[in-house]
């Protein structure tokens, strides 16, 4: 017995706005609820939405929820599973409610399961080891889909099916139970797609996407060029039901039914023939993850290290479809950078656009690459090139940028900005000589303190001597207040030693923690009186 893993991809960005920079200036004074209409093409948005819900959408929640009926009469379901994006929601709620509700009655089914995923369709589970902000964006996506569906989904994937062995580790910690990636060869190693995986050192198991079948819909059905043009139901699941495995992934966009495969093609009927064309094989069914992973054990471990990130976009199958040239780099660089910076503010509104810009959609326009995979890119993209689209992004992430540090000179925000925690990489570790370090690695003031009070003596007084924490705090943390009084302890006692150096080290960093605490208190609380 096989089962069949049928999964949709349902998502539609925020595209960006062209005229950024003509419609800012001639806006004259711009309020920070005027940025979203400044930074987002939302004529072109929905435009574009409305057009795939009467294409592509609405008929094919319509087939499915049809032979799902049907194929419940026959005794053998249908079942399907979607991924759909936050952004996705937010637009079917701004310009077509009735698709929720349409998609709401698919879930009554029974035979539908949906699978959680970043609301924001970021790339933000390649961010940080902590890997805070995907936590925070699956969260995100956990309440909307309670919200909206009263569902908790047990099934996750990442945005473009990016994955390694971290990713998994920070999705199994959430709960989750199984997630999907690409099948590609080189973490296969000569294995078969078509079975259920376990991730290296974990209990999630992961499902792998069988590519060849997956684009034979997604990028082939239409074309005439193809050696198995015209591709009808009864020869797929032949195919099916001639591979060999536990369970066949079949992955695609939704949009390929209508959208991206127009009607005219015949891709509504190959959709609405394929599950009974596939209930005539006696040994195929159709399975969700949750029931593929209670009803097979995995039969390997998958090892993917961060170094070897898989994807399914584009021929290499990594993150080089986002972050392969510079232009990319420079403007996921500016997006990592500004995450510490927003989240001290705590601006509900900044703190949105934030996230808005780190839809992957914008740095995939700006590949480079040729052949077929920049055919690709460039379809997708609405600006004329990817330069262009370099030019549109980084004008925008600047501008957002610079309203940030605007709000940060406020002196209730800069005492929260020198109370935040630090991000991986920029905390300081403790140690006791040049070649030995401690493994006391602290991220903020507050375990600046901590480590104070319980590391040895010496390992102070060695930094003390080398200024080490003038340094940290002036440049790493930004206080130069405190570095100064650091600083004023070492050359006002340089004989001084032992626990009274540890006293005065730490009487002077308390004090300052006080002293921002009251400001930033005092800075929230003059903004509460004034909402």
């Amino acid at each position: 017995m096989t089962d069949i893993c049928l999964m949709f991809e349902v998502h539609q960005p925020f595209r960006l706005n062209r005229n950024f920079h003509s419609d800012l200036l001639a806006k004259g004074k711009v309020r920070k609820n005027d940025l979203f209409n400044l930074y987002f093409d939302n004529g072109l948005n929905r435009y574009i939405f409305e057009r795939a819900a009467r294409k592509c959408y609405f008929p094919s929640n319509n087939i499915i929820l049809e032979q799902i009926k049907e194929s419940k009469k026959a005794g053998k379901p249908f079942k399907v599973t979607y991924g759909i994006s936050g952004v996705f929601l937010e637009q079917c709620e701004m310009w077509k409610p009735e698709l929720i509700e349409s998609f709401k009655q698919l879930a009554d089914t029974g035979c539908v399961e949906f699978m959680e995923e970043t609301y924001y369709h970021s790339l933000a589970g390649l961010y940080s080891e902590d890997r805070s902000e995907f936590m925070e964006q699956v969260e995100m996506h956990r309440r909307l889909m309670k919200d909206l569906f009263n569902i908790e989904p047990q099934s996750i994937e990442n945005t473009e099916l990016l994955y390694n062995n971290a990713v998994a580790k920070t999705m199994e910690k959430m709960g989750y139970k199984v997630t999907v990636t690409e099948g590609i060869e080189r973490i296969l190693a000569g294995r078969s797609p078509n079975y259920v995986y376990k991730a290296k050192d974990s209990e999630l198991r992961v499902l792998l996407r069988n590519y060849r079948l997956s684009d034979d819909i997604g990028f082939r059905f239409s074309s005439p060029w193809w050696n198995e043009y015209p591709l009808d139901a009864t020869k797929y699941a032949s195919w099916l039901a001639s591979d060999q495995g536990q369970v066949i992934t079949i992955f695609v966009d939704y949009e390929t039914f209508g959208e991206h495969h127009w009607p005219e093609c015949g891709i509504h009927e190959f959709l609405r023939a394929l599950p009974h064309e596939v209930n005539r094989w006696h040994h195929l069914n159709w399975r969700t993850p949750s029931e593929v992973i209670k009803l097979h054990e995995p039969v390997d471990e998958i090892d993917v290290n961060e170094y070897n990130t898989i994807s399914w976009a584009d021929i290499e199958r990594d993150p080089s479809a986002w972050i392969g040239n510079p232009m990319q780099n420079i403007c996921y660089g500016s997006l990592k950078e500004m995450e510490q910076l927003v989240k001290g503010i705590g601006d509900k509104t900044l703190m949105k656009l934030w996230r808005y810009l780190q839809l992957s959609d914008h740095l995939y326009y700006l590949s480079m690459k040729g052949g077929g995979p920049g055919d690709v890119h460039n379809y997708f993209s609405s600006m004329g090139s990817p330069v262009e689209a370099f030019a549109v992004y980084s004008r925008i992430l600047s501008d957002l940028e610079a309203r940030i540090h605007l709000e940060l000179e406020k002196p209730e925000l800069a005492a929260t900005r020198l109370l935040r925690r630090l991000p991986s990489g920029m905390g300081f570790t403790f140690s006791y000589e040049f070649a030995r370090s401690s493994d006391l690695t602290v991220h903020s003031l507050d375990e600046f303190v901590s480590a104070l009070k319980k590391v040895d003596l010496s390992s102070i007084m060695f930094h003390m001597e080398r200024r080490d924490f003038e340094r940290w705090l002036s440049f790493v943390v930004g206080d130069a207040e405190l570095a100064d009084q650091i600083a004023k302890i070492t050359f006002s006692n340089k004989k001084l030693g032992g626990e009274k150096l540890r006293s005065k080290v730490l009487a002077a960093t308390e004090t300052r923690i006080r002293q921002l605490k009251k400001i930033a208190d005092g800075g929230s609380a003059s903004g509460k009186k004034g909402n």
